[in-house]
């Protein structure tokens, strides 16, 4: 009997040896790989290079055990915000690349973009740095002006380096497997003037307009105010003349009422003629004229229209109840 108990402990035993230590024991099993990283929207850059002795002024980051994030498959490391300009930026630096895995890529992002206004820009020139750890410079990668918006907050170098000129320890940028990454942002302030020309193609408008009290007080005898293009104009009459020609003609000129309240930038371009009226097709006219009002340019003209005893000449008939008939005629070509 005890011959027969100790060959079945021996039996069980002997299965339990074999499942843990045998070959029919499980394998291990691997951890499944993570999937690739997704390159940001970012695009390749021209740069210069060129060596310096100041540290960059808006940042600096050292890696440490720089190495280990190939080893722990960081494929990208994104740095702590900095502030430059008045927005806030970090580096997004990968290891091994994000176009060409011989390459370390570099790029400068702004971040917290979305308390900024809709349609913003920033426009930006930015370097990246890199410490010579032996000759204790840093070489500088400087990009071109680049405009930063919600389409393209991101700028960068997808080749800033090969790989092995980065680790190859001789050329001091790893030293004790850490090395050391700058950035410089100089935004560049807007101050841009814009403005927008608007050339009309219009037809020239015709209005006839009477003038009253001619005979009364005053140098400056002014017609209604009538439309033209979307613009309000009146014509002065000074039937004794204005200006060098006071006493010898008579001086019209066209008004425009609308621009008073045009901004310092604001001005019209008309073309225009203006002509008295008088009995039997009788008509005294200006050449056609092209000018521009602005607010400080209401009114355009002529100083002498015609002769002063012309205009009170019974036959002609530009008079008539102390009163006369101007015709004008506008054509609006520009607004700016």
């Amino acid at each position: 009997m005890k011959f027969l108990v100790g060959m079945v402990v021996g039996w069980i035993y002997g299965m339990i040896y074999h499942n843990e230590f045998g070959q029919s024991s499980p394998k291990p099993v691997k951890a499944a790989a993570a999937p690739p990283a997704v390159p940001p929207p970012v695009d390749d850059e021209e740069f210069t290079v060129e060596t310096r002795d100041p540290p960059p002024a808006h940042f600096i980051s050292k890696i440490e055990s720089f190495s280990l994030l190939t080893t722990y498959k960081i494929k990208k490391y994104e740095t702590r915000e900095f502030v430059a300009g008045d927005h806030k930026w970090k580096l997004v630096i990968h290891p091994e690349g994000i176009k060409d895995n011989n390459y370390v890529s570099v790029y400068l992002a702004m971040t917290e973009t979305s308390s900024l206004p809709a349609n913003w820009e920033v426009n930006a020139i930015f370097t990246i740095f890199l410490l010579n750890q032996i000759s204790d410079k840093y070489m500088c990668f400087r990009g071109k002006l680049r405009r930063f918006n919600q389409l393209k907050s991101t700028w960068g170098f997808s080749k800033l380096i090969t790989k092995t000129k980065l680790r190859d320890e001789s050329n001091g940028y790893i030293v004790d497997d850490s090395c050391v990454f700058g950035a410089e942002v100089f935004v560049v302030k807007s101050e841009r003037v814009m403005e927008c020309v608007s050339l009309l193609k219009v037809y020239p408008q015709k209005r006839q307009l009477k003038i009253p009290d001619l005979s009364g007080t005053g140098a400056c005898k002014t017609s209604e105010e009538f439309s033209s293009g979307d613009y309000k104009w009146r014509v002065l009459l000074y039937p004794n003349g204005n200006e060098n020609e006071k006493g010898q003609s008579v001086s019209i000129y066209l008004e425009c009422v609308s621009a008073k309240s045009f901004g310092p930038h604001q001005k019209l371009k008309a073309e225009y003629c203006m002509r008295l009226k008088g009995k039997n097709d009788a008509t005294c006219s200006t050449e056609k004229f092209s000018s521009w009002f602005t607010s400080s340019t209401l009114a355009c003209g002529t100083h002498a229209l015609t002769r002063i005893d012309k205009l009170h000449d019974a036959n002609k008939g530009f008079i008539v109840d102390d009163c006369c008939i101007v015709e004008a005629e506008i054509s609006v070509q520009a607004v700016v």
